[in-house]
């Protein structure tokens, strides 16, 4: 039995397909198929249910898989001990993170970060937060950006810092002649929202959940994206909400429709998340502090007030 072995077998669990799995390991199906074979019959047991589409995990595969995947990080610890005595800080870290925070957080550090680390290689993916949670969870990518608590046993969370919900109304709604509104106000049947996926559209689906309401606007529209939603309440009517880090590039002219809450404001956790037995430990706390560093103070100083969970 070998690594490779263990790596197949794992990517087949992962990805349910062994089509899938092979071209994920840059290798062909029958190469992939024939070493999974090997295993069973080595182990005298049976893996994968092949008559299922799409593949399924035996009972004992499950077993089999799990320490699979726990030699493989410690095999992988090897490299990391050998990197972690060099004085250059270099490798590959994956990292994923929401959509609601990449193009705001990104731009603070990044380039910054490029700069420090140059021999650091970057991959970063935009993803939906169960997306983040299933990459972790199968060693796909290192670390994640995202809205905690989310109270996965397998998963670490690294608090970063709080930002505010905020409230970005139409000039025709009466909210833009208020100062600050309360939480209570709000109504689902007047605000443009996330699409299904989106963490942030479930916290503010828990902000005002007493506000569900069964009538239909005469048009709906769900984005996959904040950007979009700010444009549809300029140009339409209504409002949405924002978290704080994204108003902070609202042009100085549309900066009096946006409104705060009343105390105690809603707010969310954003974390970094990790794998319980994670590794690259020093190239992630360099990318931590990076964040850190180049965060506005505001936020990290930020009093937790009332935290909105994202599911």
């Amino acid at each position: 039995m070998t690594i490779i072995q263990l790596e197949y077998i794992i990517a087949v669990d992962t990805y349910k397909s062994f089509a899938e799995a092979a071209s994920k390991c840059y290798v062909s199906q029958p190469a992939l198929s024939m070493q999974i074979k090997k295993i069973e019959e080595e182990l005298e047991v049976l893996i994968f249910d092949r008559s299922k589409k799409p593949v399924l995990t035996t009972d004992i595969g499950h077993l089999l898989i799990g320490q699979a995947r726990e030699t493989i990080r410690q095999f992988r610890k090897i490299t990391e001990i050998v990197e972690n005595q060099k004085d250059e800080i270099s490798g590959e870290l994956r990292v994923g993170i929401i959509p609601t925070l990449s193009p705001y957080l990104l731009p603070l550090f990044i380039t910054k970060f490029m700069r420090k680390y140059p021999s650091v290689n970057l991959v970063i993916e935009e993803l939906l937060s169960k997306d983040i949670l299933f990459k972790l969870n199968n060693d796909l990518i290192d670390l994640g950006i995202l809205v905690t608590p989310i109270n996965q046993n397998t998963i670490l969370e690294i608090p970063l810092f709080y930002e505010s919900f905020m409230i970005y109304t139409s000039k025709t709604h009466p909210f833009a002649k208020r100062t600050k509104i309360s939480a209570s106000e709000l109504s689902l049947d007047e605000m443009w929202v996330l699409q299904q996926g989106h963490c942030f559209r479930s916290q503010i689906i828990n902000i005002c959940a007493d506000k569900m309401s069964d009538r239909s606007k005469q048009l709906r529209f769900e984005s996959g994206s904040l950007e979009t939603l700010k444009r549809i309440v300029e140009y339409q009517s209504g409002y949405t909400l924002l978290p704080e880090l994204a108003t902070y590039n609202v042009d100085s002219s549309k900066t009096r429709y946006l409104k705060s809450f009343n105390d105690p404001q809603p707010i969310r956790e954003v974390s970094l998340v990790i794998h319980r037995s994670f590794m690259k430990r020093k190239l992630i706390n360099v990318f931590k502090e990076e964040i850190l560093n180049n965060v506005p103070s505001m936020l990290k100083n930020k009093n937790r007030g009332k935290v909105i969970k994202w599911n």
